[in-house]
């Protein structure tokens, strides 16, 4: 089993590298690029969830952790 890095970008997606598989709620695999980090959704506005498009920058999306004051 290879590493698996997740990067809670600040008022953005969540970055995933390291190869993991992912799964819909149903066990069904959602393919992604094999070997590039992909990027998953935080703001929950995305069109393609669970897939990042971009939309926190349009929303202005404050995606700040407790304790980040």
């Amino acid at each position: 089993m290879s590493d698996v890095t997740i990067t809670i970008s600040r008022n953005g997606s969540l970055k995933i590298e390291g190869g993991p598989t992912l799964l819909d709620a149903d066990g069904n695999e959602l393919k992604t690029r094999e070997g590039k980090p992909f990027f998953l959704c935080r703001c929950g506005e995305s069109t393609n969830k669970p897939f990042c498009d971009g939309t926190h920058n349009r929303i202005e999306f404050d995606g700040a952790l407790a304790g980040d004051g």
